[in-house]
């Protein structure tokens, strides 16, 4: 049986077809890639995670007419790898490295040495990014290949990881016999990752690279009225629609080291939709006079997280000195 047609494709193809209705790119990279500038993709190789043609030119649109040697900088310190590292400590500093931006420095046009931080991402308008899934990308590590589902990369950046299993297939063995195997084999495909989807086409499960699997949870509901829905196109939907990923990986990823070890968090379904009701809110705090009024929560829903979402979206897209 030809790929195209196995089981396992039949949930890749569902997931395609999500995808470009919310406005990403799709191409399959498996025996159709060139590599090269002028390649499938721009790699050089297939050792490369990063797709440095997308991401240049996302440098340059971000933060224009800079020296060329400022742009490289930036695609040298995404790229950079540090094998004394934990996976997820890494993954911590390539975070706040795309989120905050990568500091660089050049001599301008006046012959002085200017320090700037470069922005690889638009923070003001998400869809002012561009969204490319490349199904069945392959990948060379440094004992083995593997070839992930599909990688979900924005601005050439992998931010999306898809693990997908034929519909009768057990969700757990996404987890233990793949996904566990690729953060061994080929771990520089998750240094800048996002979060992970695990799916079967019919249950559909999101977490981060450290989560363990009981802690892959459910996205049922794009809003709160909706009833919810335990599917692959609800949780493609509520997830990676182009404006919902970046809020995510903007406002509502946290990295809790309190205990040594870096944990990577991700706000659950319900915290997404409650924090931004509440933002909403804020839009008109000055007329509230500062009173946003009360956040419900049940024993076990994650409350302190919840708190520290609503605060830094808050200090993130509103600025000033507000307290809570």
């Amino acid at each position: 049986m030809s790929y195209e047609y196995s089981e396992d494709a039949l949930v890749e193809n569902a997931t395609q077809q999500v995808l470009e209705e919310m406005g990403w790119q799709v191409t399959t990279a498996w025996k159709r890639e060139s590599f090269g500038e002028d390649g499938t993709l721009g790699r050089e190789n297939k050792s490369e995670v990063v797709l440095k043609r997308y991401l240049l030119e996302a440098l340059k649109k971000l933060n224009p007419d800079l020296p060329e040697n400022a742009y490289q900088q930036a695609i040298e310190l995404i790229n950079q790898r540090n094998a004394d590292k934990t996976l997820a400590r890494f993954n911590k500093e390539k975070y706040e490295l795309l989120k905050e931006g990568a500091p660089v420095s050049f001599t301008n046009n006046q012959g002085e040495l200017e320090k700037r931080k470069l922005k690889i991402f638009d923070f003001e308008n998400y869809l002012n990014n561009h969204f490319l899934a490349v199904r069945q990308l392959e990948v060379v590590g440094e004992l083995y290949n593997r070839r992930p589902d599909v990688i979900g990369f924005v601005n050439g950046i992998p931010l999306v990881f898809f693990e997908l299993k034929a519909h009768h297939t057990d969700l757990r063995n996404a987890y233990d016999d793949n996904l566990t195997d690729y953060k061994d084999t080929i771990p520089h495909a998750f240094h800048c990752n996002a979060f992970v989807i695990l799916s079967n086409g019919t249950d559909a499960r999101v977490g981060t690279i450290t989560s363990p699997y009981k802690f892959f949870l459910e996205w049922k509901r794009i809003t709160e009225e909706e009833e919810g829905i335990v599917s692959l196109d609800t949780m493609l939907r509520g997830t990676c629609a182009r404006p919902i990923l970046m809020d995510i990986f903007e406002n509502f990823l946290l990295f809790d080291d309190s205990g040594g070890e870096v944990v990577k968090i991700m706000a659950k379904n319900h915290q997404f939709i409650g924090v931004n009701k509440v933002i909403d809110q804020a839009q008109n705090i000055d007329e509230l006079q500062g009173k946003l009024g009360v956040f419900w929560h049940t024993q076990g829903s994650g409350k302190s997280y919840s708190m520290v979402f609503i605060a830094q979206k808050i200090h993130r897209k509103f600025g000033g000195s507000y307290t809570f």
